[in-house]
């Protein structure tokens, strides 16, 4: 019997909840701003969102919180329902911040109405420095004992439009010496002449992140809000509005959020690479977008995976990379059809066949798929090999083909490799080996022992394609501890662009479908840039080879 894996920290919670009677279904939510492509860590986050409700018969709500307008676009909003639908996710609602602008201008009005909240003229920089340190309690704004009418009428008036950006802003009226900064007179609302993807020109003015979010769970009724560490310091304030407003009490919930190796999460950054060209894109494969994991061929099911192995922690840890590339392997391995490739070709002649011969062949599309099907595969009297799979004078323990030893061809025969054929300069034009005669499966010689397999293509049929080598994009392994800036560590063979020789079944592929290229890695067809004149192949991830580690042995 298989032992039942331990509940998270937030699951203990949600069970306690439901079994007290707290509440009789749970609700979560999913909110990110549409500012930008969603990364590995909101997939983090969208896993155990869902995945909350999914087991404990819930329902969760996709909230974009666009109170920003200056940075949110449409283009956004698009790509984050695509990704979150593309990791097997379906939200019960879709809902927007700005859904909710009039019923959050009213919840700032009756604040004000109960002396919680005024209407600042200082600027930005008197603001912060009245603030004070975490040490040193701040000081009291001279708007702050403005009169309650005077408040309201201001705040309308900034709400019609009368004043510039940064000329007024709402604040909390809460306590100028909390220890907790957070606490200190925050923003609610700011001046924001700018057009809104959804509202337009109705608002001029916007709430603050810390306004809008606890409020928008509270009308939405969601049980669990759950966010990253670097909230803690907010719920406080979460905790204080939904108290002075006498609403729903949504509660707030901490998890580590994802840090992975060789990876990086800061979203501006992030743009920085886009934007200085460094990447094609926000789904350049080499990225940690959700987008650029989808180009590369990383599949929702190995990510998912992959965010139940790492867990739910309280304390923010460092992911190794190599985890989420083991995940995608184990899922690959399973679905994913096998076809050669030849990167760096010698061409082999098979002397003992007729110059125009031609036979089909039946090549296993995977042979760890529970059904059994086959492609067909051409093959004649020449063929392409790997040069790295042939060898003049090799080593006792080299099991590929060099003269006077056997090899199979992979779902063909066993040849014989019998001579080398060189230029004046000693470099070889071809390799002459000789087929062993009904040494296919099924054959009279099938059964003759050969240690090594390798892959090939026919010259003949073979196609011309474009092969993209993806690894990390950074040398260092924690960014965030590394010196200098993270510009420094851009791994400069991050992508190599190679050439190389596909067998023709690979003229169907489609971007959906997942190739494992033979004793290489697995490879999808890239979806942007790739058309049926130039087929363009991504690499996922490497295979494991077992030769390499014997070369350093030697």
């Amino acid at each position: 019997m298989a032992e039942e894996k331990s509940l998270n920290f937030i699951e203990e919670i949600v069970e306690e909840d439901l079994k007290s009677g707290k509440y009789k279904e749970i609700m979560t939510r999913f909110p990110p701003e549409p500012n930008g492509y969603l990364h590995m860590g909101h997939a983090k986050s969208i896993c155990l969102n869902f995945g909350l409700a999914e087991k404990y018969g819930g329902a969760t709500n996709l909230r974009f919180d666009d109170t920003n307008p200056v940075k949110e676009d449409v283009e956004y909003v698009d790509s984050i329902k695509q990704d979150v639908q593309w990791l097997g996710f379906q939200w019960k609602n879709e809902y927007y911040a700005s859904d909710y602008f009039d019923t959050l201008y009213g919840y700032a009005v009756k604040l004000i109405k109960k002396g919680l909240a005024y209407v600042d003229d200082s600027t930005a920089e008197q603001i912060a420095a009245g603030k004070g340190t975490p040490t040193t309690p701040g000081t009291d704004s001279p708007y702050r004992n403005r009169t309650i009418e005077e408040n309201l009428q201001l705040f309308e008036e900034m709400k019609a439009g009368k004043y510039k950006d940064g000329e007024k802003v709402l604040r909390a009226k809460i306590d100028m010496a909390a220890i907790n900064m957070h606490m200190r007179d925050p923003l609610m609302y700011r001046i924001k002449h700018a057009h809104h993807h959804r509202t337009g020109d109705a608002w001029c003015i916007y709430p603050m992140y810390d306004f809008a979010h606890g409020q928008s769970d509270s009308i939405e009724e969601i049980t669990h809000s759950v966010c990253t560490l670097e909230f803690i310091p907010h719920r406080e304030l979460y905790n204080w509005f939904i108290e002075k407003l006498d609403i729903f009490p949504s509660h707030q919930y901490e998890f580590a959020r994802l840090n992975m190796t060789y990876t990086m999460m800061s979203k501006r950054k992030l743009l920085q690479l886009v934007n200085e060209k460094v990447v094609d894109g926000w789904d350049d494969p080499r990225m940690p977008t959700i987008s650029a994991m989808r180009r590369r061929g990383f599949t929702p099911e190995s990510i998912r995976e992959f965010c139940s192995r790492i867990g739910i922690a309280k304390r923010d840890n460092l992911i190794d990379l190599g985890l989420l590339e083991f995940c995608v392997r184990e899922h690959l391995n399973r679905i994913a059809e096998r076809r050669m490739v030849v990167f760096d070709p010698i061409k082999v002649v098979l002397t003992n066949l007729p110059e125009d011969y031609s036979e089909i062949l039946d090549g296993e599309n995977n042979p760890e798929a529970e059904v059994e099907t086959f492609r067909k595969i051409p093959f004649s009297r020449e063929i392409y090999i790997e040069r790295e799979d042939f060898m003049e004078n090799a080593p006792s323990k080299y099991f590929r083909m060099t003269p006077g030893k056997m090899v199979r061809l992979k779902s063909a025969y066993i040849v014989q490799c019998d001579s080398v054929d060189k230029d004046e300069d000693g470099n070889i034009l071809q390799v002459n080996c000789s087929i062993i005669p009904d040494s296919k499966s099924g054959g009279e010689n099938a059964g003759i022992k050969v240690k090594g397999t390798i892959h090939w293509v026919n010259v003949k049929d073979a196609v011309k394609a474009e092969i993209r080598l993806y690894d990390r994009l950074f040398t260092e392994a924690n960014l965030d501890e590394a010196e200098g800036d993270f510009h420094d560590y851009i791994n400069p063979e991050s992508l190599i662009v190679k050439e190389a020789y596909i067998e023709p079944a690979l003229k169907e592929a489609a971007s959906k479908d997942h190739y494992q290229f033979i004793r290489t890695g697995y490879f999808i067809l890239d979806s942007k840039d790739s058309t049926p004149e130039k087929l363009v192949f991504n690499r996922t991830v490497t295979l494991k080879d077992s030769w390499a580690k014997e070369l350093k042995k030697m």
